[in-house]
């Protein structure tokens, strides 16, 4: 079993601090702003590029791609095709989010067709997400999960083995699952669903920790014990969604060994 230590965790985020890796996220415009926010409070460069004329360039200067499908349109997927082409280029982590995948054909085509063009590193998303991604059954309500992180285990496990990458599925707790090998979180709060984009925050910082740790797996579960126990120091004194959003930024920011270490729920 892979023991991931809070000190380790720490370790990850003191080497985003000094290094302020540049993470290049094609992601919705619903959620740019909160997405740069995070990943400058973590301590990394946030970067959003999605013209078809500048995606390569500016993947040469990136750690990481963030691939985020939640407003799509032609020439935004275009640019994700060339983004992700020359990230795998590159030798870069590329992490893709299937927002709402299931919830339409041509969203989840183009998830599909992203995948096969390109295996990602690591797809992170919810349980419907992650569903649809394998299963054409699979439905999903707008952009929320209409089933328990629980219920895409198996599917999540397929894909892994597949597609040779990390696969993620987020809920009340997290399962980061790499072939046969699955890590269980259990940080967050439930304040944290009534705000939007926080599920494309988490990619994003995965990209964060995939910039700095070789080990895709051990990286994606560092960046989703760090976003649930920011998400419960923030909520311990939020009085809502909107002074949650504040709360978990400073909370990023400020975050220190001994929080982890109090916090962290991970086997």
């Amino acid at each position: 079993m892979v023991q991931i230590t809070a000190a380790e965790i720490f370790q990850s985020i003191e080497e985003i601090r000094q290094k302020a890796p540049v993470v290049h996220n094609i992601t919705n415009y619903v959620v740019m702003n909160n997405t740069a926010n995070a990943l400058l409070a973590i301590g990394a460069s946030p970067v959003m590029a999605h013209a078809e004329e500048e995606v390569e360039e500016m993947v040469n200067i990136a750690s990481a791609l963030v691939i985020n499908i939640g407003t799509l349109s032609e020439r935004w997927v275009y640019s994700m095709f060339k983004a992700m082409r020359q990230a795998k280029k590159n030798g870069i982590p590329v992490i893709l989010d299937p927002v709402g995948a299931g919830a339409t054909s041509y969203r989840t085509w183009t998830v599909r067709e992203l995948i096969n063009e390109e295996s990602p590193t690591i797809i992170r998303g919810n349980a419907s997400e992650i569903m649809a991604v394998y299963d054409d059954k699979a439905k999903t309500k707008g952009v929320d999960s209409s089933s328990s992180s629980d219920n895409a285990i198996s599917i999540a496990q397929k894909i892994s083995e597949k597609y040779n990458c990390v696969v993620c599925v987020s809920g009340a707790t997290d399962y980061v699952i790499e072939g046969r090998k699955i890590l269980k979180v259990g940080n967050g709060h439930p304040l944290m669903t009534r705000v939007t984009g926080l599920g494309c925050t988490a990619s994003a910082l995965c990209g964060a920790f995939a910039a700095v740790e070789n080990n895709y797996c051990t990286a994606t579960a560092k960046a989703m014990a760090v976003m649930g126990i920011v998400g419960e120091i923030a909520a311990q004194n939020a009085r809502g969604p909107g002074s949650l959003q504040l709360l978990f930024l400073d909370a990023l920011h400020m975050l220190s060994d001994a929080d982890i270490k109090k916090y962290l729920k991970m086997e």
